[in-house]
């Protein structure tokens, strides 16, 4: 019987496991003589999911011309999904080294040799550590995720201090075949359950990733992925939407939920509603904050892969920050359209009626009509509302992003809203993540939080990488003191506040 064998990609994710309605512990359940393992990871937290806002938008003016819209996501024919038979694939001679021997040849791998894998101690640590407190099962569920590719199962091997041999024959092994490795030295490794850990230095475990640690990385990384949320906008009198004071604190309806001002079908309904207290989220024209700047840096020194943003307020723009380097998850008032004849305006055009708290109505509907439905002609700015989809440039680099990026930080946001709450989750856990924000997220994993006002933490972390590094805002002070003091209550968690407000 021909023995056929699925020709996988090293850079092929878990995610492109067939069946995917399985759970992590099907993992325990392997087959490695046939060279078809039963591994699958399910349960899979879908990220494409419709959204609910509150970010940024797009929007035209009716004279200018739409750009077309992005391509869909392209799926190379090459990349088939683990677990479906495929015939035996026939490459070009010029891939492949024959022996002289005779022997069969051997095709060349696209990963790179795993001796080149140079094994990170500081993560490797924190695996055992992460295995021996919380166990196996609790493990394949945080450091696994869908976006994980053989290449990444390979590195996680070596990090985990296995030696280079484990992984000898990753050319030829399928990215089931390279996690079964991985469970099989894990399930049999003596040491993760002896004592030996306990001695290990418990400074180290307690300070994994440091302030130093992300100036560095700062330094050197040339692909960061910024994902952004209302806190940066705040210090400009921009209120965010959740806190005390926030924006559905303050909303005058006789709604029982707040948020519902915020619904397509309730717009549709009375958009009265949202033109009622629009202007409370209205951005003002010609400012942006001192951690807008600082995105803006990033993106001026080569080293901004993309900044997905939650904001509405198109402050990002007002920075300089290029559209190829700008999602605008949900939206922004940056345009407008007509919800009947779909006609498109510059966001300005509506700034009036949002301050004055009138709905704006598009003239072209309305010239030969006396009589309509409230929401005839009516123009709506183009943010995303609960029950629509996000913008395509979402979904369309997602993936490449999350794959590609050397270092992620989380600003301004409490990552409350899917599917952008989701994307930390996707990212390879080789990769440091970092949580810039007022308030701390315990649950969600990351290796520095620092709390504290956006624009004071990053204005500290710039002064120890150099003038270079210096924004260029008019509230940057490269003389500012900062109070720095670890939280006692979370680890790697640092409070950091100006001196002197």
């Amino acid at each position: 019987m021909l023995n056929y064998r699925v020709h996988e990609f090293d850079d092929v994710p878990l995610s492109n496991l067939h069946n995917k309605d399985l759970t992590p512990s099907h993992i325990m359940h392997l087959n490695k003589h046939d060279g078809s393992t039963q591994t699958h990871l399910g349960a899979t937290n879908n990220i494409y999911a419709r959204s609910n806002p509150y970010g940024a938008a797009h929007h035209i003016n009716a004279k200018d011309n739409l750009p077309a819209d992005p391509s869909p996501i392209q799926t190379s024919e090459s990349l088939m999904s683990v677990g479906v038979l495929t015939p035996p694939i026939y490459t070009d001679p010029s891939d492949t080294d024959f022996s002289s021997s005779g022997d069969p040849p051997v095709f060349k791998s696209r990963m790179a040799s795993p001796s080149l894998f140079q094994p990170n101690k500081k993560l490797g640590l924190q695996y055992r550590t992460y295995i021996k407190q919380h166990g196996f099962m609790s493990f394949l569920n945080k450091y696994i995720p869908e976006s994980m590719t053989k290449r990444d199962i390979c590195r996680m091997i070596i990090d985990l201090g296995y030696p280079q041999e484990s992984i000898q024959h990753h050319e030829i092994l399928t990215i089931r075949e390279a996690l079964s490795v991985l469970v099989d030295l894990i399930m049999n490794d003596e040491t993760i359950n002896s004592e030996d850990l306990e001695e290990q230095d418990t400074v180290e475990l307690e300070n994994v990733y440091t302030i130093e640690d992300l100036r560095h990385d700062l330094a050197k990384s040339s692909k960061v992925l910024v994902i952004t949320g209302a806190g940066i906008s705040t210090s400009l009198g921009i209120p965010d939407f959740r806190s005390f004071q926030g924006v559905y604190s303050q909303l005058s309806t006789n709604l029982s939920e707040p948020q519902k001002v915020f619904d397509k079908y309730t717009f549709v309904k009375d958009p009265s509603l949202f033109y009622n207290n629009a202007h409370l989220v209205l951005p003002p024209e010609g400012k942006y904050s001192l951690l807008h700047a600082f995105i803006r840096l990033l993106q001026d020194k080569n080293k901004l892969l993309r900044n997905y943003t939650q904001n509405i307020d198109n402050l990002e723009t007002a920075a300089g920050i290029s559209k190829t380097k700008l999602i605008q998850c949900h939206g922004s008032f940056a345009e407008a359209t007509c919800i009947t004849c779909k006609n498109k305006f510059t966001g300005g055009k509506i700034f009036d009626h949002i301050r004055h708290q009138q709905v704006p109505r598009c003239s072209n509907c309305w010239e030969s009509v006396k009589e309509a439905q409230m929401s005839h002609g009516v123009i709506k700015p183009d943010i995303v509302f609960f029950g629509e989809d996000l913008p395509r440039k979402f979904y369309t680099n997602l993936h490449n992003d999350i794959k590609a990026c050397d270092l992620v930080l989380v600003i301004g946001t409490s990552l409350k809203v899917e599917p952008v709450s989701s994307i930390i989750d996707k990212v390879p856990r080789r990769v440091p993540r970092i949580l810039i924000n007022k308030d701390a997220i315990p649950d969600r994993d990351f290796d520095l939080s620092l709390i504290g006002y956006c624009d004071d933490i990053v204005s500290y972390l710039v002064q120890g990488l150099g003038s270079a590094w210096e924004i260029a805002h008019e509230s940057f002070n490269i003389q500012e003191q900062f109070i720095v003091d670890p939280d006692e209550t979370l680890p790697n968690t640092i409070k950091i506040a100006r001196a002197f407000k």
